[in-house]
C-alpha cells in the first residue's frame, strides 16, 4: 500500500522538535546524528550533533525530521500541515492541547458540519497541525 509521511525540517533544534512530538503523541523516536552517520567525515565538528534523520513511529503515525537545511537556509510557510485523524474525542483533545503548549491555537477544536471534531494549530516550532475526530466512523 502506498502510504506518505510528514518528513520535517529544523535548524539544529530537530531533537527538541521530535521529542516534543513523541511525548505528545505516544510512539518510538530514533535519531541519528551527523556524528553517527557516514557523514560524519565531511562534516564540521559544530554539526556532529545535528540529526540527519529522525523517525517517530505508532502504529500509522509516521514523522520523519532532519537539521539538515538547504544552504538557502529554512523557510517557514504555511502550505503544509499534518493532519491527526484521531480514533476518539478524547484523544483529539489530548493531542490539541499538549501540541498547542507554546504555540498558537488559532482554531480550537469544535463540531463542524460535516460530523467531525475538529482544530488546528501551530505549535511552538511554527508547524501547522490539523486535529480531526469523524465521529460518523
Amino acid at each position: 500500500m502506498t502510504s506518505i509521511n510528514s518528513y520535517l525540517t529544523f535548524n539544529g533544534n530537530c531533537r527538541e522538535a521530535m521529542t516534543f512530538y513523541r511525548d505528545c503523541l505516544g510512539g518510538e523516536l530514533t535519531l541519528e546524528t551527523i556524528g553517527e552517520s557516514d557523514l560524519a567525515d565531511k562534516m564540521p565538528n559544530s554539526m556532529k550533533r545535528s540529526i540527519v534523520h529522525a523517525v517517530l513511529a505508532k502504529d500509522d503515525l509516521v514523522i520523519m525530521a532532519t537539521d539538515m537545511v538547504e544552504e538557502r537556509g529554512l523557510i517557514k510557510g504555511n502550505s503544509i500541515s499534518m493532519m491527526l485523524n484521531c480514533s476518539s474525542e478524547e484523544e483529539a483533545q489530548s493531542f490539541y492541547r499538549k501540541l498547542s503548549f507554546g504555540g498558537k491555537a488559532s482554531y480550537p477544536l469544535q463540531e463542524t458540519f460535516w460530523g467531525a471534531l475538529f482544530g488546528d494549530l501551530t505549535d511552538r516550532f511554527g508547524n501547522n497541525w490539523l486535529i480531526n475526530y469523524d465521529k460518523n466512523l
